[in-house]
């Protein structure tokens, strides 16, 4: 066919950009050129964003808008209860011969992006799916016996040591729009924000500026001015410490081969300089973006993730599913300093360092011994920056859940990290006022403090500020008790003591199809390496580091709801993102020649089991009932279609 009688559609998900956009840059190439962003909301279900996430949503999408606008074809809206639907009605309007997108790998889209693709290639639709969002499919990289990674340094070592393709990072010079009337929408039809909503959103606009263009800003600041001092900086909690880049990695106005780029060409010049704190930096901050790279690889490798752990120890773990204490930990009420600090921070402005993000979910899992998945919804629910597959790993990471993560025994102190992250105190002092004045050397276990001291600060502890939810000795004895009530049930039900097992979705490799899915036996309970108390290598909730462009981020702004109000919001639940978190689709061209592998996986529900039952609003109108999918992953065999060729 000719250029110009093609009619590409170009389905838009989180890919939010225009240049490095292989699904947009191929439609470009073909012919005429249709693109739409669909919402759905019932296909989200208990994974609908929140507020937050939406407000940078809508912003987002008005900017990608204008750009496709400047650049000669109309961005279509469509809110909609079926995104095939949609699909096939734009399909029919406009009579279009084939469908574009960028792979995406949360469990959510896998399943609707396979049935997709099925449906439109019954229907004689051609369909092809590309490597929008990561450095390499998750099929791309495995072991040498063919298995997946389970741990991250073999993960990431084996990445760094891949070839690259090489990549163009312009954007198309312009688009032939698709003729014809298709009626005209706007991003307010969407609905991504309440009427009652609009005030609190009003004041994520003076710290973060969402779109593609400005996450190209915040990109070249902070590898020109902020990264060279990323590995020293990166340990304070308070102000910008980070790179501040994680929603827009999140949404795809950003995308990770550019930033690859961009720091590695700083490291090369680094090292020739022979600048050893550059090249630290550099090396920190790759590793992150690995992180990135990791929580996708480990979805689409283990889709059963966002339900149960990667190492089926915790099946067994006796959770303390106490609502209270959940509640207590929501508000930034467990009378520990820090954890306090950081929850608040979260409810008034959607964003947490990565070290605080480790802070309290280690706090939740080992010491309130709050199930996983509840701190995991929270966090999906209230982070600007959240990200599904960033908060599995997460939330694993910390609950003992992967073979290189925390320990499961491991209680950290959040005194001993308040005087090693906030030596100060002054990150505790902008978050609780009323411990403003306590002095620093009892900021962080104001109990401690003589009954004079707490009285000239104006703290009564259990009036203004409250007492420990739970002594420290108590939760340690506690957690122990778990671990071992834990083992108990798992050696009566039969478990192997002599190691736990992991459960391996099979390769792409040719033959595979048939396979049965095979057990890779980790050896016994040595758990990962211990770290001393407070060393934090966190491979998972180390965050994205989200960036306004002019890196100025809401602190306590004259018209900040009170605290105390804002708890009462309904939205519970969440997700972490960590810097180095990206994510991918998990289909290749219908071209190539396809190894499948067959697996099934039920998505989560809000109202399971007791362990797993987020703790608010079960009688939410977005319970997703139960339902399971049989669901065929398609790979290709051979090299992926990243640059659409």
């Amino acid at each position: 066919m000719g250029m110009g009688t093609n009619k590409t559609i170009v389905w838009f998900r989180r890919d939010l950009r225009i240049e490095d956009n292989p699904a947009l840059a191929a439609a470009a190439r073909d012919g005429c050129v249709f693109p739409v962003f669909i919402w759905c909301p019932q296909e989200e279900g208990q994974f609908y964003p929140g507020r937050v996430s939406r407000w940078w949503l809508k912003q987002s999408l008005a900017h990608l808008g204008h750009s496709l606008k400047s650049l000669g074809a109309q961005l279509l809206f469509i809110k909609t209860r079926s995104t095939l639907s949609a699909l096939l009605d734009c399909i029919n309007v406009i009579g279009a011969t084939k469908v574009v997108f960028n792979n995406l790998y949360d469990p959510i889209s896998l399943v609707r992006d396979h049935n997709v693709k099925e449906k439109l290639v019954e229907l004689g639709i051609s369909v092809q799916s590309y490597n929008g969002d990561l450095l390499y499919e998750p099929w791309e990289v495995y072991d040498e016996n063919g298995h997946a990674f389970t741990t991250f340094d073999a993960y990431w070592d084996k990445c760094l040591h891949m070839p690259m393709e090489p990549v163009s990072h312009l954007p198309p010079w312009r688009l032939v729009p698709v003729e014809g009337s298709v009626k005209k929408s706007s991003v307010e039809e969407l609905e991504l924000e309440d009427e009652a909503e609009k005030s609190s959103n009003s004041l994520l606009g003076r710290g973060w500026s969402p779109g593609w263009s400005n996450a190209d800003k915040a990109l070249t600041e902070f590898v020109e001015q902020h990264l060279i001092n990323y590995s020293k900086n990166r340990q304070r909690v308070g102000g910008n410490s980070t790179s501040l880049l994680s929603p827009y990695l999140h949404f795809g106005e950003l995308s990770v081969r550019k930033v690859l780029q961009g720091v590695r060409m700083k490291q090369l010049l680094w090292a020739k300089e022979e600048n050893s704190i550059g090249k630290e930096s550099a090396l920190i901050f790759l590793r992150s973006i690995g992180l990135r790279e990791y929580s996708r690889y480990l979805c689409f490798n283990f889709p059963f993730t966002h339900e149960r752990s990667l190492l089926s120890n915790l099946k067994y773990f006796p959770w303390n599913a106490i609502q209270a204490n959940f509640k207590a930990w929501r508000q930034g009420r467990t009378g520990y300093p820090l954890v306090d600090a950081g929850m608040r921070e979260l409810w008034a402005t959607g964003w947490l360092h990565n070290r605080i993000r480790v802070i309290v979910s280690s706090f939740a899992v080992k010491v309130l011994l709050l199930p996983w998945r509840w701190g995991m919804k929270y966090f999906w629910d209230t982070l600007l920056d959240a990200d599904l597959e960033s908060d599995i790993l997460g939330w694993q990471y910390i609950s003992g859940s992967l073979p290189d993560g925390h320990e499961l025994e491991r209680l950290d102190s959040p005194e001993i990290q308040g005087s090693k992250f906030d030596p100060e105190g002054e990150y505790v002092r902008l978050w609780l006022p009323e411990l403003a004045r306590m002095p620093t050397e009892w900021i962080h276990h104001p109990w401690d403090a003589p009954l004079t001291v707490l009285k000239a600060a104006g703290v009564d502890l259990g009036q203004n500020y409250p007492k420990p939810i739970i002594e420290l000795d108590l939760a340690r004895e506690r957690l122990t008790a778990a671990i071992f009530k834990m083992w108990e049930l798992e050696a009566a039900a039969g478990a192997s003591n002599e190691g736990r097992t992991i459960e391996v979705v099979v390769d792409n490799i040719d033959g595979t199809e048939n396979l049965a899915l095979p057990k890779v036996e980790l050896k016994e309970k040595a758990h990962c390496p211990t770290y001393s108390a407070n060393d934090q290598k966190v491979p998972t909730m180390q965050n994205p580091n989200n960036g306004p462009v002019n890196r100025k981020r809401p602190k306590y702004i004259e018209g900040m709801p009170k605290l105390d109000k804002l708890h009462n919001h309904k939205e519970i639940g969440g997700t972490s993102t960590t810097e180095e978190d990206v994510c991918s689709t998990a289909e290749s061209s219908a071209t190539k020649k396809q190894a499948t592998s067959t697996f099934s996986f039920s998505v989560p529900q809000y109202c399971s089991s007791s362990e797993s039952k987020p703790p608010l609003e079960c009688e939410s109108s977005d319970v997703m009932q139960p339902w399971q999918v049989q669901i065929h992953m398609e790979h290709s065999s051979g090299k992926d279609v990243a640059m659409g060729s």
